[in-house]
């Protein structure tokens, strides 16, 4: 959908690819960011009830494969988000086990 709107824009492919690397870096900033309500309850408020550290360990795990992935393909976008992942994942745990 998107290669054929921008293609009805006559924009060149290598336009293409640059604007694309561009939104996977700003999905690679935004998606973190929003756990941070999540975050800031735990560590602000101290209350780490109803978060399940868990899964939140498995989103870890997860992570750490991805961010292996990444650097694995030298895939920036996928290590520059996975890094952000990791700490915000790391942090949810240790306030889950400290406030839960």
């Amino acid at each position: 959908m998107i290669h054929s709107i921008l293609h009805k824009l006559k924009i060149t492919k290598r336009d293409e690819k640059k604007l694309i690397d561009r939104l996977i870096y700003l999905a690679g900033i935004i998606s973190p960011l929003i756990t941070l309500p999540q975050l800031l309850n735990i560590w602000l408020e101290k209350n780490a009830s109803g978060v399940s550290a868990i899964s939140w360990t498995s989103y870890l795990i997860v992570a750490c494969f991805w961010l292996s992935y990444g650097i694995i393909h030298k895939y920036k976008p996928i290590i520059f988000a996975y890094v952000i992942w990791i700490v915000l994942d790391a942090l949810i745990i240790i306030g889950t086990i400290l406030y839960g």
